[in-house]
């Protein structure tokens, strides 16, 4: 897991009570949210979605969460790349305000 904060002007957020802390922050100030969600192993396709999210908002979340409920039986969700330093060091270089990386057991309580 990476430590929040180690990233220069990205966020990296595990909770869901820091991410509703951290957006309820940027609706006091009137802020307009995009959220660009993904799965990870970050492309250029996505790179070029969070440039559009930027255009029509102030701030910018990218989520990357592994979906198990999103592979079926005969897929390998072990099989599927996982590159959070790597996703995170991309995400730190493009318009993203904040990353989300929630748990499954966070995501399916």
């Amino acid at each position: 897991m990476v430590a929040p904060h180690s990233f220069k002007s990205l966020e990296v957020i595990h909770t869901l009570a820091e991410m509703r802390q951290l957006i309820a922050a940027w609706r006091r100030k009137g802020e307009r949210i995009a959220l660009v969600p993904t799965m990870g192993a970050l492309h250029d396709g996505h790179l070029s979605l969070l440039e559009i999210a930027k255009a029509n908002a102030d701030r910018v979340v990218a989520s990357i969460f592994l979906n198990p409920t999103q592979f079926a039986a005969n897929e390998d969700l072990s099989t599927y790349p996982r590159r959070e330093q790597e996703d995170l060091e991309r995400l730190s270089k493009v318009p993203c305000d904040a990353a989300y990386l929630p748990s499954t057991a966070a995501m399916y309580p």
